[in-house]
């Protein structure tokens, strides 16, 4: 089995280290091909407008000067591990989603994993969490088939590894974000420039049971089925009518 594992951080963040680990236990046959340059945020985004420059940074190491959906394509994909979650909102804008989301369109089996990280261990993930529950999760997984269209979006909790309950098969959460700001500043030149976030609520809501934000919350891992038909059934019907 050709595994095939790539990011969103780029070539040398430290996520990519540990998710080659997580498939050398699941085959001999491992490629690393990566964004030379952080990815994140960039979601599914192609260069369509610029040549891709491929590097040989080692044997079966490749950094690709593009984005991670530039860098996909074997038996099995896998992308991260992320630091930080990829849950909820997220996933629409996730480089670490959309390299795994790119395989699952040419038709293979695609994990995208992300390592939570708490104020205190923000600087240094608990990478061995992911480490240890990877492998065997992945390999069950492919054991029992991954649907066509189908993307397995895999979030370890930010505890020990000893300190994890177990896994959980949840689905996508919804936050409540708050509102969009922006923030306008001024260069040395006074030339405006601008920063994008978010004002947070004061109190925010409890995640509801079952979701990937109530997982990780509750100390487990979060392994979440993501379709690529984002079609709304229920609503097509309503729609139906009254376009009628």
């Amino acid at each position: 089995m050709r595994i095939l594992c790539t990011n969103d951080d780029g070539i040398h963040a430290p996520g990519l280290k540990v998710v080659e680990e997580i498939a050398r236990a699941l085959s001999d046959d491992v490629w690393v091909v990566a964004p030379e340059l952080d990815q994140s945020g960039v979601s599914h985004s192609l260069s369509l407008n610029d040549p891709l420059r491929l590097r040989e940074i080692g044997p079966r190491h490749f950094a690709v000067r593009g984005t991670p959906t530039d860098c996909v394509m074997p038996d099995v994909v896998l992308s991260g591990v992320n630091k930080g979650r990829n849950v909820a909102e997220d996933v629409v804008y996730s480089g670490t989603i959309a390299g795994a989301l790119e395989g699952t369109i040419l038709g293979l089996p695609s994990f995208a994993l992300s390592q939570e990280f708490s104020m205190e261990t923000r600087n240094a993930p608990l990478w061995e969490t992911a480490l240890k529950f990877g492998p065997p999760i992945l390999r069950k997984v492919l054991q029992s088939g991954v649907p066509k269209n189908t993307v397995i979006n895999v979030n370890f909790p930010a505890c020990a590894p000893d300190e994890v309950l177990g896994v959980r098969v949840t689905r996508q959460g919804k936050r409540n974000l708050g509102f969009l700001k922006i923030d306008q500043r001024r260069d040395g030149r006074g030339n405006p420039y601008f920063w994008i976030g978010f004002e947070r609520v004061a109190q925010a809501d409890l995640p509801a049971e079952g979701t990937d934000l109530w997982a990780l919350g509750a100390h487990y891992v979060s392994v979440t089925p993501l379709r690529l038909d984002r079609t709304d059934d229920e609503f097509s019907e309503e729609l139906t009518a009254t376009l009628k």
